[in-house]
């Protein structure tokens, strides 16, 4: 069923996930270690910001994996907060 939107569409739903997939795929994941890297902090302490909720991970297994982009959005938010 269609409505005159074409919110109910299913080739525009398969469109919409379609692009979601590629926007996925471009996604960079980092481990815990890499984001410790990047930060210069330890390992531990990238768990206690996942864990509190200020740095967005998806959790494959039992690891997380953080976003790139969410690294630097986190470091960039912080600087400016301190600036």
């Amino acid at each position: 069923m269609t409505s005159s939107t074409g919110k109910d569409d299913p080739t525009r739903i398969g469109d919409a996930r379609a692009e979601r997939v590629e926007q996925l795929s471009e996604v960079r994941f980092l481990t815990v270690a890499e984001v410790a890297s990047v930060m210069r902090v330890s390992k531990m302490t990238v768990y206690r910001i996942v864990h509190a909720g200020e740095l967005p991970a998806v959790r494959v297994g039992r690891s997380f994996r953080v976003p790139e982009k969410a690294v630097h959005d986190y470091l960039q938010a912080a600087f400016i907060e301190t600036a």
